[in-house]
């Protein structure tokens, strides 16, 4: 995956983005299309961990569950039993490293880290890492990156420039012969 599957499924992606943005303008919280409460839970700690909050804005900021949820309703359909057994995969890797534990999201930041390093090697956890970072990079403008946390923190500027050529389309008509 990486910048063939986003030019494959750009149009998806926007469409993704278009609806997150709705949801985002509307003022209520985004229904989730696919997610559980209790999976969109655990996804959003798995991306909090892969792009994480310090002095800049992270995942979780960025709103990068609502983008990956919508993405597996369009454009990632292929993808929704890869999250389902993730999950559940997921889940059975909490327990092993953590007895006693009964969610991934309720773990402390270093234990989900162990729960992660026994992961990340696995198609569940690169396919969470690719949604992530595209989610956290999309377009604000369609609802993706809230608040341009991913532009921000590389320095994009997405500030238009653009000034039609002088007397292009704003000059007058040649009169008719």
């Amino acid at each position: 995956m990486g910048a063939a599957w986003v030019a494959a499924n750009y149009s998806g992606i926007l469409a993704a983005e278009e609806y997150v943005l709705e949801a985002a303008q509307s003022g209520q919280p985004v229904k989730l299309a696919f997610f559980t409460q209790a999976q969109a839970a655990e996804v959003e700690a798995m991306a909090a961990q892969i792009i994480p909050t310090d002095d800049t804005p992270g995942a979780r900021e960025a709103r990068v569950v609502n983008f990956i949820d919508r993405a597996l309703v369009t454009f990632e359909k292929d993808s929704q039993s890869d999250y389902t057994q993730g999950l559940e995969d997921l889940e059975a890797q909490t327990k092993q490293i953590v007895p006693g534990a009964s969610r991934f999201s309720a773990l402390t930041s270093s234990q989900q880290i162990q729960v992660l390093t026994a992961m990340e090697k696995t198609p569940f956890f690169n396919l969470v890492r690719t949604h992530t970072i595209t989610g956290f990079f999309a377009s604000p403008v369609h609802g993706g990156n809230a608040n341009k946390a991913g532009w921000k923190l590389v320095g994009y500027d997405d500030s238009l420039n653009f000034k039609p050529p002088f007397g292009y389309y704003d000059a007058q008509p040649l009169p008719r012969r």
